[in-house]
């Protein structure tokens, strides 16, 4: 199911503007992420062998869909890995996705998210220096322009400086990104075709058009090296889920584009997959649900077994109030996708808008069970409250409206929830042990908070 959430990080972001040098330590940086399936299980396929080949553990919940147009992709302490949905979109085939993931790892193998930590550091207390140094320069001279050119001077020098160093580390990431393709039988052309267009998309609007340039400085040297690595390479350019990809991005673009541009990317004469699953998002947000329901049904008789046509047609059933046709089509995608948190969480959520069953109770509570044990999330906890509270089962069902508050950040209120959950639970010693350790972990939290 496709859906969008705003999230709050504490980002390692690859660039340092001189105007928030002071702030680098204290803010944190609102982003908003998607949440699909389709999507997910894709950025998975490309990116699990590339870690393996880097010796990188892998967790599929360690990578984020950023839903943000910019060419752009970033690392973040933990192995944290978050695309942005332009590079997606913009990326000609999965080679050049696959290229710019690879770079990315070779940011986390060569250590580059500590030492950018400490550089940022040194950045701030050499720009610090400056400005007592500019002071006491004023001071001296009773020149104010003497302190702006001391100042100025300094930062100059301290930015050249960073950009030297920056340049440097996207050699080694490029170095590394090589290595990794060619031990995962890749070619380097689709990296360097990303970075040749982002470079060539500088030189026609100016730098400060494109995050990625800012992020990740480009010279012709690096170009040439890519080049050359791409020639020298003894895989041929024969892209991976090649119609995964063309799929991801067709929908992709299709929910967060207006309809009209998916239409003038993906006019109706085409009739290839991607194309009408396109058309097929664009319709519907036409509110044209006829249209919309005949494309996506024309698909699923093309490819019955494809989970991700079902989880469409689901949506537009439960988003248009159709809930029991929603739930059916769910149902299907399920079945089809047994592991799938998405989707057991989607039809979880059906299920319960349909007055359901002490059986179908038991087993939506089995489903989100499993569903927080794989992929935790906080939709996933308010269900689970929910199942259980219509089940009567108040101890669990406050043990998970305490979780789904600890998740949205609510860490008063899931003290307050554990403490009534206590209550409930006095004979139940599995579930008191799990209040008891969500407590140690929510105790800390709600402290810091206070604190700031």
């Amino acid at each position: 199911m496709f859906k969008q959430c705003f999230i709050k990080r504490l980002l390692c972001r690859f660039f340092l503007p001189l105007a928030v040098l002071a702030l680098m330590s204290s803010k944190a940086q609102a982003i908003s992420l998607i949440s699909d399936e389709e999507t997910e299980l894709l950025l998975q396929k490309i990116t699990a062998p590339i870690f393996k080949a880097a010796g990188v553990p892998f967790n599929r919940n360690k990578v984020f869909i950023v839903n943000d147009e910019s060419l752009n992709a970033f690392v973040s302490d933990g192995n944290y890995l978050f695309v942005h949905t332009g590079t997606i979109i913009a990326a000609d085939d999965v080679e050049e996705l696959s290229g710019v993931i690879a770079h990315e790892t070779g940011h986390i193998t060569g250590g580059h998210i500590i030492t950018q930590k400490i550089k940022a550091q040194e950045m701030q207390r050499v720009s610090l220096a400056s400005m007592i140094l500019a002071g006491g320069a004023a001071a001296a001279s009773g020149n104010g322009n003497v302190a702006m050119a001391v100042a100025l001077g300094s930062q100059s020098s301290m930015m050249t400086n960073y950009f030297q160093y920056r340049t440097e580390q996207e050699r080694s990431a490029d170095e590394s990104a090589v290595k990794f393709l060619q031990q995962t039988k890749q070619s380097p052309i689709g990296l360097y075709r990303f970075m040749k267009k982002i470079n060539q998309t500088n030189e026609m609007s100016g730098v400060e058009e494109s995050p990625y340039f800012r992020t990740h400085p480009m010279n012709q040297e690096r170009l040439k090296f890519l080049e050359k690595a791409a020639k020298e390479s003894p895989y041929a350019p024969m892209p991976p889920y090649q119609e995964e990809f063309s799929r991801v991005k067709a929908k992709l673009l299709a929910f967060l584009s207006e309809p009209n541009e998916t239409f003038r990317k993906y006019p109706l004469q085409n009739t290839s997959v991607a194309a009408q699953y396109a058309q097929a998002i664009a319709f519907y947000k036409l509110l044209n649900l006829n249209q919309a329901l005949s494309l996506i049904n024309g698909l699923i008789e093309k490819e019955p077994n494809n989970p991700f046509f079902h989880e469409l047609k689901a949506q537009m059933y439960m988003e248009t109030g159709k809930v029991n046709q929603a739930k059916t089509e769910y149902q299907k995608a399920l079945n089809l996708m047994p592991s799938a948190a998405s989707l057991q969480i989607a039809l979880a959520q059906a299920t319960l808008e349909t007055n359901p069953t002490s059986a179908e109770l038991r087993n939506i509570i089995s489903i989100l069970n499993k569903a927080n044990i794989s992929q935790p999330s906080a939709m996933g906890w308010m269900l689970l409250s929910r199942a259980y509270g219509m089940q009567g089962d108040k101890a669990y069902s406050t043990y998970a409206a305490a979780e789904y508050s600890a998740a949205i950040g609510e860490y008063k209120t899931a003290l307050k929830q554990l403490k009534i959950a206590q209550d409930f639970a006095q004979n139940n010693p599995a579930l008191r042990l799990k209040i008891s350790d969500l407590e140690n972990r929510v105790k800390p939290l709600s402290e810091r908070q206070r604190r700031y």
